[in-house]
């Protein structure tokens, strides 16, 4: 099955002649129906809510957006907890999901009133010198293995994220005698899986985690975040999640393990990718072609605007606007400018005719393709753009400028004078 575009290349070079390519464009319907579907797939769990993975892709009117549609944010740092607060999220509607966390990160979270997620023991000494002891904390659980992963994840084994589950049985041992009154359990265990069973699968482990609290430590969990790990069909062959389906599946499992054993808790999960991933599209031009070992197709976008190929050899799809109906006729790398033999956004893939001015569409760029920016080579971030139900669009973003770049620098260094 093909990947389509929700815009025309008449829609691009109307766009193109306001805003230079390259550009990400930002589907605002096609976020607000992941929402919807999401929270219809959990509406049968009293409390449900979705904080939206803010590295994914933190843009200010993308949360503002989901703010609208009721949900939170996960954050990992003091600018994400920041941009949080500014879009109008506050409170436990917020949840500090990070690792290595120093003292001021404590505090802004305090400060906005997130939930704090311990990802180790270790941390609830750091956070009490940092903030105190708050009445609700989560805690950041990994099993070591799990049966449903992958390469982005990594072996779970190997994983710096989380407590093992001695170490979450005492840290909430010691919490409670602290005096925490609410208790939460996280964790993901996989990222970018197409696998259906995923979610019902952790629901079960965690589930009987929650059991097995009440049960050793006299504790009731009162909410069981499953964070993201939910994936998107980055290939045209791959079949998108039916987050119906397995909301449905996951009810079944929190039937017979809770309701049937008296307890009820919130679910929470953080489905960044999930959210607006497909929704993110990498509008670019064709600047030039060459021909040696192999054939390239150069464009003016390059591994500082998406950098997961070059880093993961993640699969994108590429359109060529105008073109989505021609016959693939080459094999052809498309390539950035980088001074990096990894700047390849599709490696010997089949595409029709490209001529020098043809718009690309690099598709799934909406979660970890913005964010996961740089300004290697000096190379500037560019614009975003959200693309209303109407085909309007908005500037959400606008691209950095060469003032921009050198304004962290001292331009006029004084150096010392050799005598």
């Amino acid at each position: 099955m093909a990947k389509t575009v929700p815009f025309t290349l008449a829609d691009a070079r109307e766009w193109k002649n306001q805003f230079p390519t390259p550009f990400y464009i930002l589907d605002e319907e096609g976020i607000r129906q992941t929402v919807t579907d999401i929270n219809t797939a959990f509406s049968w769990n009293e409390g449900f809510c979705e904080h939206f993975a803010v590295k994914a892709n933190p843009n200010p009117s993308v949360l503002r957006l989901l703010a609208s549609l009721g949900c939170g944010t996960d954050c990992a740092s003091i600018a994400e907890l920041e941009m949080s607060r500014r879009c109008g999220m506050t409170g436990h509607k917020i949840i500090l999901t990070s690792n290595e966390t120093s003292d001021a990160c404590y505090q802004k979270a305090k400060e906005v009133g997130a939930i704090i997620n311990l990802d180790d023991i270790t941390q609830i000494d750091h956070m009490e010198r940092a903030v105190g002891i708050p009445d609700t904390v989560c805690c950041r659980f990994n099993p070591g293995s799990f049966g449903i992963s992958n390469a982005i994840m990594g072996n779970l084994y190997d994983s710096k994220f989380g407590m093992t589950e001695e170490q979450l049985f005492e840290a909430f041992r010691i919490l409670k005698a602290k005096g925490v009154e609410h208790f939460g359990i996280h964790a993901m265990l996989a990222s970018c899986s197409l696998d259906e069973t995923y979610y019902p699968a952790l629901a079960e482990k965690l589930f009987d985690l929650v059991l097995r609290m009440r049960e050793e430590n006299d504790i009731t969990v009162e909410f069981v975040d499953f964070a993201g790990g939910v994936g998107i069909p980055y290939r045209p062959e791959e079949k998108k999640v039916d987050i119906l389906k397995v909301g449905a599946e996951v009810k079944k499992v929190y039937d017979r393990l809770l309701t049937a054993n008296g307890i009820q808790l919130r679910i929470m999960t953080e489905m960044g990718r999930f959210v607006t991933g497909p929704h993110g599209y990498l509008v670019t031009t064709c600047v030039g072609k060459k021909h040696i070992y192999r054939e390239y197709i150069g464009v003016d976008a390059n591994a500082a605007n998406l950098m997961r190929p070059a880093i993961y050899g993640s699969y994108h799809h590429v359109t060529v606007l105008g073109k989505e109906n021609e016959a693939p006729c080459q094999i052809v790398d498309v390539v950035g400018c980088l001074c990096e033999n990894n700047d390849k956004f599709a490696v010997q893939r089949e595409l029709p005719a490209i001529d020098e001015g043809d718009i690309l569409v690099i598709h799934d760029g909406g979660a970890h393709g913005y964010s996961m920016g740089y300004n290697y080579n000096g190379s500037l971030r560019c614009a975003e753009l959200m693309m209303h139900a109407d085909k309007t669009v908005t500037l959400v973003r606008r691209a950095e400028t060469l003032e921009d770049y050198f304004a962290t620098f001292d331009i006029d260094p004084v150096f010392s004078k050799k005598e």
